[in-house]
């Protein structure tokens, strides 16, 4: 019996609202629907048991019914992420110069940044100038959506630990409006939840990050034994099928739950769930862009 352990995860900020006038925009550039996703509880109990059946070796789940792991498919329904494309890589550069002149050109000022990491941009401040633009030209507009996705990318899809900042190193990767939609972001977003994964399941690790929320989401689609509630009683699955899981209710049988409750509900999932892992959640068909 391995000892339980205290998986930390730091409060995420809440999720993005926005102006419904650059729909159109959010649409071109692939981060439509991830947009869409409203609150997603985890719950920590849960997450550790998750995780200490995390192989490093394999990037896979380790269950009694044999190994499982999201998928590039699971990105593009849970989150509606691009999985097609040009991979998300560049160069890190993190003097104040270069942090400048893309924040600059980004943003149209200079960002605020850490005060213990220069290269690390307040998120609370770019969403304050992205909530100032009039939206009445197109460029207006356009910054405005590079504001929202600097977001996305530092509160969903690559968080680290300090939550309320992104690191500068993506201002390269929005700076090209029509070239946003050519990366491949959801498998970006996949290989941060793995070297997160990786990371947690060290056994002196205490605190997780990366995107949790596709995590706990493909937990509960794909094993419902761990969910807090069953998901006939959800509404229908379609992209993002996060969003339905946006503000569910959680009982207070299913907060009273401890690690060891979870190991159980795994233990002897196949007993309960054995078909659940072999046949796709909801229609693959509901996948379009």
């Amino acid at each position: 019996m391995q000892p339980n352990r205290n998986l930390l995860v730091r409060k995420l900020d809440p999720p993005q609202t926005w102006n419904p006038i650059v729909e159109n925009h959010l649409r071109a550039t692939g981060f439509y629907h991830v947009s869409r996703i409203g609150v997603i509880r985890g719950f920590h109990p849960m997450l550790a048991a998750l995780v200490e059946r995390w192989r490093p070796e394999t990037h896979s789940f380790v269950l009694p019914i044999g190994e499982v792991t999201v998928t590039l498919e699971d990105v593009a329904h849970i989150f509606g992420l691009p999985i097609d494309g040009e991979p998300v890589s560049g160069w890190t550069d993190s003097s104040s110069e270069f942090v400048q002149n893309q924040g600059i050109a980004i943003f149209g000022r200079e960002p605020s940044v850490s005060h213990n990491a220069k290269s690390y941009i307040k998120l609370a401040w770019v969403r304050r100038i992205r909530d100032a633009e009039p939206l009445n030209t197109e460029e207006s507009i356009r910054r405005y959506v590079r504001c929202h996705i600097f977001c996305l990318l530092g509160s969903t899809l690559f968080t680290d630990k300090s939550t309320a900042y992104a690191h500068a190193k993506y201002l390269p990767l929005v700076r090209d409006f029509e070239q946003i939609h050519a990366y491949s972001w959801g498998s970006a977003c996949l290989a941060h939840l793995y070297r997160a994964l990786c990371r947690a399941s060290r056994y002196d690790t205490k605190e997780m990050d990366g995107p949790l929320n596709l995590l706990f989401v493909w937990a509960w689609e794909r094993m419902p034994c761990l969910a807090s509630v069953p998901r006939q009683t959800l509404p229908p699955a379609e992209i993002p099928v996060a969003r339905r899981w946006s503000h569910s209710e959680r009982t207070t049988a299913w907060l009273s739950k401890t690690v060891e409750t979870f190991r159980h509900d795994i233990d002897y999932m196949e007993e309960v769930n054995s078909y659940i892992l072999a046949v796709p959640f909801f229609n693959p068909l509901l996948l379009g862009f």
